[in-house]
């Protein structure tokens, strides 16, 4: 590795959205800076099937929506 080109590889503590931390390593902020998450898999839809799943607000879904009513589904 060429010298003084890496940034510095330092540990960091990470706050999720439940209040639950860890430390990592990380290149963010300063040595001992804090991390706080807005969206973690704790509280992210994609990852706790919450009310944004793709199937029900994707295009077909709202195809159905606007036109299911003419029965043409099959």
């Amino acid at each position: 590795m060429k010298k003084d080109i890496h940034p510095e590889y330092h540990t960091i503590k990470v706050v999720m959205t439940d209040g639950t931390s860890y430390e990592t390593r990380s290149t963010y902020g300063e040595p001992g800076a804090t991390l706080n998450l807005d969206i973690d898999p704790t509280s992210h839809p994609a990852w706790t099937g919450g009310p944004a799943k793709v199937g029900e607000r994707g295009r077909v879904s709202k195809f159905n929506q606007k036109f299911g009513s003419f029965g043409l589904k099959k």
